[in-house]
């Protein structure tokens, strides 16, 4: 399909995707519109950019027709906070001209806030599993009236452990739905995650992972340790003109916190973070002044990024090489984006080099290496997890060998060991005394034998 008029959508979807300046479907929305559209199951694979959460809310906003009814008729559960709320942002712009109840509700908000919202009655549910599923065991939301399932992300979902949440509320679902996931990666669990709860779905795959995004620039720097990674990243953040709005990937909160503290030193404000530790607030107000300009750049972890729509991204670094190759091509997706062009770079150390390769293996791309400048310093100071292990003495070498232990012993045993235990004399003329009459019930023995 060349154009949006192909889907042969409503007239006010037509006027808010005109407002929205979109011209014609990408990839995951054209391929998407007609199955979804059918009602059949839907199992969607693509990158991160690509315009996922576009291509399960069109055909839905297409089918949802007016009603006052209380309960929700569409769910969407996201795996974060920010999805969340970026989410009902996009559905709000695309039912411009529709008149659609949506309702969010995700974790770090008063329960009884999110009660007297969805008490108020609302046609698409917005949330994070966690939060959703505390809201069903209230009973103050109720899913009976579910007719669409959308799970975006599903395996983030699962990698932060929502599993359980995710189970239980599919569980209480109406079976006649339609459900439809979409996920950046198919791992083993998201497949055994499809085979236990949807029936025959139809799948579409586009842009699958391994494939190398020909607008974004690669390349990598061999780099000793943590610090010198924190010297090379530091000097070239100081080129404004180039580095303009910048995405720096940590493994980890520890690590977030710990290059942001460095970053601020000489960045000052021109740095924010964002990690599950952060409060709410802190972490919107962070992305808002990131996506604004005001932040030139944001460190962050895969998890807090993972489907954040953060527009016109330059440069995309990787503090570290990521265990798994996928992650490095949703990390670098976030950067040339909308057929604009992209950098991004990556930091290994001679532990990531590995990592690395598994990388250019599921691309089948050769990342170009680069020399690091001679204006960068090289750290001897190591963090805690570089410093050489020392090693306890072992003392089981003095030990002695398995041949060496006395095994069971095969003699006779002497004669006053081969005695068996009687018991006391006592216990013996008791026994004889009580001893079982030998008559075998006859009353009159004793009458028949009395002596004389």
């Amino acid at each position: 399909m060349e154009a949006f008029e192909d889907f042969k959508i409503n007239k006010q979807l037509q006027y808010a995707i005109e407002d929205l300046g979109f011209e014609k479907p990408t990839p995951i929305q054209a391929k998407s519109f007609t199955v979804i559209m059918s009602g059949r199951d839907v199992v969607g694979i693509a990158q991160t950019g690509t315009g996922k959460t576009f291509a399960y809310m069109l055909p839905i906003l297409q089918n949802l027709k007016f009603s006052t009814q209380k309960h929700p008729r569409v769910l969407i559960m996201v795996p974060t906070r920010e999805l969340v709320i970026q989410v009902e942002e996009e559905i709000n712009k695309f039912a411009k001209y529709i008149n659609v109840r949506v309702a969010a509700v995700y974790g770090g908000v008063n329960m009884n806030t999110h009660h007297q919202l969805v008490a108020q009655g609302c046609d698409i549910v917005v949330a994070t599993p966690g939060r959703l599923y505390d809201l069903t065991l209230s009973r103050a939301l109720q899913l009976k009236q579910i007719k669409q399932l959308v799970i975006d992300e599903v395996d983030v979902m699962l990698d932060l452990g929502f599993r359980f949440q995710l189970t239980n509320i599919l569980e209480i679902l109406p079976p006649r739905r339609q459900n439809i996931m979409f996920s950046a990666t198919m791992t083993d669990d998201v497949d055994l995650f499809i085979q236990d709860f949807f029936k025959a779905p139809e799948n579409i795959s586009v842009a699958v992972s391994g494939t190398p995004l020909e607008n974004i620039q690669q390349t990598c720097y061999a780099v000793p340790n943590f610090y010198t990674k924190v010297n090379l990243l530091q000097h070239l953040l100081k080129d404004k003109d180039q580095y303009q709005k910048v995405l720096v990937f940590v493994p980890n909160k520890k690590s977030a916190d710990m290059v942001f503290t460095l970053l601020e030193e000489r960045y000052a404000h021109d740095v924010a973070v964002i990690h599950s530790n952060k409060t709410q607030n802190y972490r919107l107000r962070s992305i808002e002044s990131f996506n604004e300009g005001n932040v030139r750049i944001l460190v962050t972890s895969d998890v807090m990024s993972r489907g954040l729509d953060l527009d016109k991204i330059t440069h995309v670094i990787n503090f570290d090489t990521p265990q798994f190759p996928e992650n490095y091509m949703h990390r670098i997706g976030r950067t040339g984006r909308a057929e604009e062009q992209g950098s991004s770079l990556l930091f290994y150390t001679e532990k990531e080099q590995e990592a690395k390769e598994a990388i250019e293996t599921l691309m089948d791309y050769q990342i170009p290496q680069l020399p690091i400048p001679e204006e960068v310093a090289i750290s001897t100071e190591l963090t805690p997890e570089e410093r050489p292990q020392h090693r306890e003495k072992d003392f089981t070498k003095h030990k002695k060998n398995d041949d060496d232990v006395p095994g069971p012993a095969f003699h006779e045993k002497k004669e006053k060991n081969k005695k068996v235990n009687l018991g006391g004399s006592y216990r013996r003329e008791v026994k004889k005394k009580y001893k079982k009459p030998k008559t075998r019930g006859d009353k009159n023995y004793n009458k028949r034998n009395k002596k004389k």
